[in-house]
């Protein structure tokens, strides 16, 4: 057994750690944690097995155990501001994630599972029942294998699996069945550039013309959330005004199948744009819906430069 059969899989067990995280960095260390206790235990690897779900088996269970040491669950999601822990996830990674040859069971990342709101539902659900409905519901997975990779029973497994879809049904909008893209919508790239325009113009009639009556703004990890146009409208303002920290240069990307601003701000004195915080937009009917504001460690993971 060689290194490189291991990392034939890093991408997509990064991708199931984050979907159980909703942490990119925390996936990270999970992913890694994986290996190497794959690697302590490629002895008791029989090869009965297919190896693609013995690796999948040992990052679940890796996963099971930080979400136990960390409480990782919330009791209700209102908004995003409910799961400090949340991070974007870089598109550029996704589309790395190409199914095995050797393995076509294995799916490729549409944006129904990955989506923000998606990952933060994930967090309501129980740690098994994560795993049991990603494995179903996600991974396509029957019922055995979903037993075998939580070591339970099947009647078991079907149990976590029916309580998890439930809980996921009334808290995820019925449009996300239709969410199969891997990339934007027309649409969707419109109202980036249109949002991109607005903010290094610094107009703020234009960003809030793009902007639903009921836009929502949060910015984990910290717990503040705006509702509404007239509160976003303080912010845009603030951000905008005379007293302004300095002048704004974005650039598109995308994060989890969804269109985002990459803000540099050049603050008074200095020379350069230095990377500030990424948006993530909720496009819905023609409007901006929903921005999520996460801050810019994360750059590097989506191919940014730290200053423009």
């Amino acid at each position: 057994m060689h290194e490189a059969a291991f990392e034939q899989h890093r991408r997509e067990l990064h991708v199931h750690c984050y979907r159980m995280l909703a942490s990119f960095d925390e996936a990270e260390d999970a992913v890694q944690e994986t290996f190497l206790r794959a690697w302590k235990g490629r002895q008791t690897f029989d090869g009965s097995a297919q190896f693609r779900a013995w690796l999948y088996k040992i990052a679940t269970n890796t996963c099971l155990d930080m979400i136990r040491r960390r409480s990782r669950q919330v009791p209700v999601l209102e908004s995003f501001a409910e799961v400090p822990w949340l991070q974007p996830y870089p598109d550029a990674l996704l589309n790395e994630m190409a199914p095995p040859q050797d393995e076509p069971d294995s799916v490729a990342v549409d944006r129904e599972t990955i989506e923000l709101m998606f990952v933060a539902a994930m967090q309501l659900l129980p740690a098994r029942q994560r795993a049991a409905f990603i494995a179903r519901d996600v991974l396509d997975w029957s019922a055995k294998e979903t037993a075998a990779l939580l070591d339970t029973s099947v009647a078991a497994a079907n149990s976590a699996l029916q309580r998890a879809r439930v809980t996921m049904q009334e808290n995820l909008s019925r449009e996300r069945a239709e969410w199969s893209m891997a990339e934007l919508s027309d649409e969707e790239r419109d109202l980036l550039a249109k949002f991109i325009d607005a903010h290094e113009r610094l107009d703020a009639e234009a960003a809030v013309a793009i902007s639903a009556k009921d836009i929502r703004v949060t910015m984990p990890p910290l717990p503040a959330r705006f509702d509404g146009i007239d509160m976003v409208s303080t912010l845009i303002a603030r951000a905008f005004g005379p007293e302004r920290d300095g002048d704004w240069r974005l650039l598109p990307t995308c994060a989890n199948r969804m269109p985002t601003a990459a803000s540099y701000l050049r603050r008074p004195g200095d020379t350069v744009f230095r990377a500030f915080k990424l948006d993530v937009l909720r496009v819905q009917e023609d409007v901006i819906v929903e921005i999520t504001t996460f801050g810019s460690s994360l750059f590097k993971h989506f191919g940014l430069p730290e200053t423009l």
